[in-house]
């Protein structure tokens, strides 16, 4: 098994520690987060072992996921790690349908019940969370978020950074730019 850094002791990092165990591929050495109130402190059977800066100094680079729900937080500590020469691991829970020929960009993770369709490509540090559903042909830009049960029907263009709310609908050929939030339960149509 390889190892794995899980950056972040949070909600969203319990869901990502359930899919890399239940996955299989990877072993989490550590868990690290910035917050020091926390270090030291179990989560969810890891010990939160220092904040992101105690990894960088490590003469090792193993891979990374960082498991932190905020696109704006996930992204500014992707692009630190990616610096420093960190590679990422990307995790894709048991329970998720991934079609033929679609990609999956590293640092990305799926969720349980969420479907990635044929030739949808993910980009990296991607969410695409619990219950949503990509349709063939789409394409959702780095540090985008799909929030539970959204749903982008075919040939759907998501921009970096972007937030799909939960139970969005997004009909076929949209387009979203980049760092936008569509609402909760919205149907964008244009």
């Amino acid at each position: 098994m390889t190892d794995v850094i899980l950056i972040g002791a949070s909600g969203h990092g319990k869901v990502v520690i359930d899919i890399v165990e239940k996955e299989g591929r990877y072993r989490i050495s550590h868990l690290v987060d910035d917050n020091p109130a926390l270090h030291g402190k179990t989560f969810f059977g890891y010990r939160v072992a220092g904040a992101t800066g105690s990894i960088l100094a490590a003469a090792e680079r193993p891979l990374v996921i960082v498991s932190i729900g905020d696109n704006a937080v996930r992204a500014r500590i992707a692009d630190r790690l990616r610096s420093a020469g960190f590679k990422f691991a990307r995790a894709v829970h048991p329970h998720a349908q991934v079609g033929r020929g679609a990609e999956i960009g590293d640092g990305t993770v799926v969720m349980a019940g969420a479907v990635v369709n044929s030739d949808a490509k993910i980009g990296e540090n991607v969410i695409i969370n619990t219950g949503a559903s990509v349709d063939h042909d789409c394409i959702v830009e780095s540090g985008a978020h799909i929030a539970p049960g959204a749903r982008l029907c075919g040939g759907v263009r998501i921009g970096a950074g972007t937030l799909v709310g939960a139970g969005a609908v997004l009909i076929p050929g949209v387009q979203v730019g980049a760092n936008t939030v569509v609402p909760a339960g919205t149907t964008v149509r244009k």
